[in-house]
């Protein structure tokens, strides 16, 4: 699943013996009790729903980040609210009480709610409502590269302008209290000398206003996801700041690239984004490696269990017609994976319904077992 262009990165031992030497940092556990192992699904525009969390959760992932939300979006009642609840989503996924959830693996905890904006007034006011809503973290986003949202002084807009970036950092941190925050950053926003000094000082700033650690993507906002990651640059900087918490991103594709990233930069753990889109198995791959346990690909049929529950909690989230058209992307995805990935991939992107979705599923992956009393 690793595409073209990636470079090759050389390890001076074997990734499961990195892997069983790992320890977790003792802050980061201490500091959002259950994130237990050094990796994380970030936070993806257009994927990361609750329905992708929760199949994250059932494969060891042990944090979440949800795709950023707009303060101002917040503010007025809109997207956040209902559909990015993390206590509502599972309650509703499992058709019963939240305690009945959590023992069946449904329990969306703990979670980051990522939340972006341009006002410092407007991002306190979205960070509270967040907060009020079961947040353990509160993650601002200052590294989205999407044009769209640098025109709008926001995400990797703010990696330019470091006095607005500040102002918005101490909005959002007095406005939370006690409440574990975070920041997802770039490593500049272009490859100038004086856009690498922002970074500095937005990365220092973080820490001095009590911040508990930064997520920083190896590549800049201006390069976007063209060309490799520099984790060069994640090594200089843990280099320089071996005290603070420092989790990466960039270029993580395959387990091997979690433990490689650490082993080869130092960072505190790993930011797994585009990697986990339909394989969420990348999870338990690596805890299986922390174990010292052999690594077994995911079978036909749990494949298919796995874009079947995917699908139904989609399905309660955003209704059938909104999730048909949205899971498309994921089977397209999931297909990857498939000894026939073009065959599956070509008849997941012609489903458009819970109809065309169950064939192709039960024709690929196995027919689904009956349930009991049907």
């Amino acid at each position: 699943m690793k595409p073209d262009g990636v470079p090759g990165r050389v390890l001076s031992r074997p990734v499961g013996e990195i892997a069983e030497s790992l320890r977790m940092d003792p802050r980061i556990s201490a500091a959002v009790p259950g994130f237990d192992a050094p990796f994380y699904q970030a936070g993806l525009a257009g994927y990361s729903d609750g329905a992708m969390r929760l199949i994250a959760r059932r494969h060891g992932c042990p944090f979440c980040v949800t795709e950023a939300l707009l303060d101002r979006t917040l503010v007025n009642g809109g997207k956040g609210r209902r559909k990015e609840d993390p206590d509502l989503i599972a309650a509703e996924c499992g058709m019963g009480e939240l305690a009945d959830n959590q023992a069946v693996g449904l329990e969306d905890h703990p979670i980051a709610g990522q939340i972006m904006g341009s006002d410092p007034e407007e991002m306190a006011d979205g960070a509270r409502i967040l907060a009020g809503m079961g947040y353990e973290v509160i993650d601002v986003n200052l590294a989205c590269p999407v044009k769209k949202i640098k025109k709008r002084s926001r995400g990797g807009h703010f990696l330019a302008h470091p006095e607005n970036a500040i102002e918005v950092l101490k909005a959002v941190r007095e406005a939370t209290g006690d409440l574990v925050t975070t920041v997802k950053l770039r490593r500049a926003f272009d490859d100038t000398p004086e856009m690498a000094a922002n970074f500095e000082r937005i990365f220092d700033a973080t820490y001095d206003l009590g911040y508990s650690w930064a997520t920083v993507h190896c590549r800049t906002v201006e390069q976007r996801y063209i060309g490799p990651g520099r984790w060069e640059f994640l090594k200089e900087l843990v280099d320089r700041h071996p005290d603070r918490i420092v989790f990466g991103s960039g270029d993580i594709w395959t387990v091997d690239d979690v433990f490689g990233m650490i082993e080869l930069t130092g960072v505190s753990g790993v930011s797994i984004a585009r990697g986990c889109i339909g394989n969420p198995w990348i999870f338990h791959h690596a805890r299986e490696l922390m174990a010292g346990r052999d690594l077994k690909p995911p079978s036909i049929e749990e494949q298919g269990t796995t874009l079947r529950d995917h699908f139904e909690f989609a399905t309660v989230i955003h209704g059938e017609r909104v999730a048909s058209r949205q899971m498309r992307k994921f089977g397209i995805k999931f297909a990857a994976i498939h000894p026939d990935a073009a065959e599956v991939k070509k008849a997941f992107i012609a489903a458009d319904s819970l109809e065309d979705w169950s064939a192709v599923i039960d024709r690929y992956y196995g027919v689904a077992a009956p349930t009991p009393g049907t």
